[in-house]
C-alpha cells in the first residue's frame, strides 16, 4: 500500500461569510458566492450561530495525495489544540475534532497536564494507547508554555492577535510558542496595537 502524505496548508487563515448550511460534522460557508466546505468539532458548530447568519471562523486546511480538506474552528485557540493533537502519530483532522468535540481547552490542558489518558480516551475513536500517547507527547510540548488559571493555553481571541498567531506558526514556530509570544507582546503594546509591530515584537520575544 503506497504512503499517503499529509501536509497542513496555511493558505486560507480564516473565513467571513454567511453560514450556508450546517450538519452534524460539518458546514458550508458562502464567501461572495462560494461555498467552502469546512469540517469542524461539535462545540464550534454549536457556537457559529443558525443557517442564514454571518460568520468567521479560523481555518486549517491538510492536504493529501487524494484530496484537499479544509478545518474550522471557533477560535484561533482551539485551531492551536487541533494543530498540536495532529502533530501526533496516529491523530489525523477527524480524530482530532473528535477530541475538541469532548473536551474544551481547558479539559484537555488538564488532561495533558496530568497524563489523564481517560480523560482524553472520552473522545469517540480514541482508545487506550492513542489516549496515552497524546498526553505523553504533548505534555513536553505544552509544558513550557505558561498556562492560564484553568490550564488553557494563551490564545488570541481574533483580529490582530489571531493574524499575528499565524504569521508566526507559518514562520515555522509552534502554535503554542506562537500563541505565548503573541499574548506576551500584546500584554507590552496594548489591545490597539498594529499587526506589523505585534509581530514584530512576538518574533523577539518568540526567539528568546
Amino acid at each position: 500500500m503506497a504512503n499517503i502524505v499529509v501536509m497542513a496548508v496555511s493558505m486560507i487563515a480564516r473565513l467571513t461569510g454567511i453560514l450556508a448550511e450546517s450538519a452534524a460534522d460539518h458546514a458550508v460557508i458562502d464567501v461572495g458566492g462560494v461555498g467552502y466546505l469546512v469540517l469542524a468539532s461539535a462545540r464550534t458548530l454549536t457556537a457559529i450561530g443558525p443557517v442564514g447568519g454571518q460568520v468567521m471562523v479560523f481555518t486549517e486546511m491538510q492536504v493529501r495525495e487524494d484530496a484537499m480538506t479544509l478545518f474550522a474552528f471557533g477560535s484561533a485557540g482551539e485551531r492551536d489544540w487541533f494543530r498540536l493533537l495532529t502533530s501526533v502519530q496516529g491523530v489525523g483532522g477527524k480524530v482530532a475534532l473528535a477530541i475538541l468535540s469532548t473536551l474544551d481547552a481547558d479539559e484537555l490542558s488538564r488532561a495533558v497536564a496530568h497524563e489523564d489518558k481517560a480523560m482524553v480516551a472520552r473522545a469517540n475513536g480514541v482508545g487506550p494507547k492513542l489516549a496515552q500517547r497524546i498526553v505523553m507527547e504533548l505534555k513536553d510540548k505544552v509544558g513550557g508554555v505558561a498556562l492560564g488559571p484553568a490550564g488553557a493555553l494563551p490564545k488570541a481571541a481574533g483580529g490582530v492577535s489571531a493574524d499575528a498567531v499565524s504569521a508566526l506558526a507559518n514562520l515555522g514556530f509552534r502554535p503554542v510558542e506562537a500563541g505565548a509570544a503573541v499574548a506576551a507582546a500584546e500584554a507590552e503594546l496594548g489591545d490597539d496595537a498594529s499587526l506589523d509591530a505585534l509581530v514584530r515584537l512576538a518574533l523577539k520575544k518568540a526567539a528568546r
